[in-house]
């Protein structure tokens, strides 16, 4: 008898608060983009200038309780936390995956990130790694970046982290990001009503990516 192997890449169907993978035609997720809109489009339109800016940390925290609500019992890490965690000579470093696009992910990175697609996720980049590895995944805010890193839970990584606040929050506490090697002062916006949460001295000029999940 032939062993069944299980698949390598997924497709991802967003339809409910506890996820489905699969490797079926994935659903569609405008009806969680509107209520992710909804959380965080209205705080940052609370007035102006210096509310403006002050309506981010409102707004990252309504991303993180969207994440909590759609992926229940996932773990997280900090941008100060990784920070140490990485320097930490004796501390084993994490996996660092970055789950956004192509496109994003050539204008900047976080350092040795090696990318993994946020919609048809893989376990190559992790093969060689045991299950018990440290793994951080991260995205534009941490939507994506939760999505995958659900995606290894199921499939038996047991120390998948997401990034809180994403990349956008690792760029606007003034952390470095790169291309290839090089460390870089731009960012991909995703598109130009969430790039709002990453200050404009970041923000780049870049076609909006395509809406594949309820948010980035």
């Amino acid at each position: 008898m032939r062993r069944h192997q299980a698949p390598e890449e997924y497709e991802y169907e967003e339809d409910a608060p506890s996820e489905r993978w699969s490797r079926g035609r994935s659903g569609g997720a405008r009806r969680w983009l509107r209520v992710a809109l909804l959380l965080f489009v209205i705080p940052l339109l609370i007035g102006a200038g210096v509310a403006f800016f002050a309506g981010r940390p409102i707004a990252f925290d309504a991303v993180r309780r969207l994440i909590d609500y759609k992926f229940p019992g996932g773990k997280w890490v900090g941008v100060a936390e990784l920070v140490r965690w990485r320097s930490d000579p004796g501390r084993a470093p994490p996996v660092v995956l970055d789950a956004r696009t192509e496109e994003e992910y050539g204008v900047s990175h976080l350092q040795g990130a090696v990318r993994i697609d946020p919609y048809r996720p893989s376990l190559r980049p992790l093969r060689g790694f045991s299950k018990d590895t440290a793994i951080v995944l991260y995205s534009s805010v941490g939507y994506r970046g939760a999505r995958v890193a659900d995606f290894l839970a199921r499939q038996g990584y047991s120390q998948a982290y997401n990034l809180e606040g994403g990349q956008f929050r690792w760029a606007n506490e003034g952390r470095r990001v790169f291309r290839h090697d090089r460390p870089v002062a731009e960012v991909h916006p995703y598109n130009p009503t969430w790039g709002l949460l990453l200050e404009s001295r970041y923000r780049i000029q870049a076609p909006p990516v395509e809406k594949k999940s309820a948010a980035p």
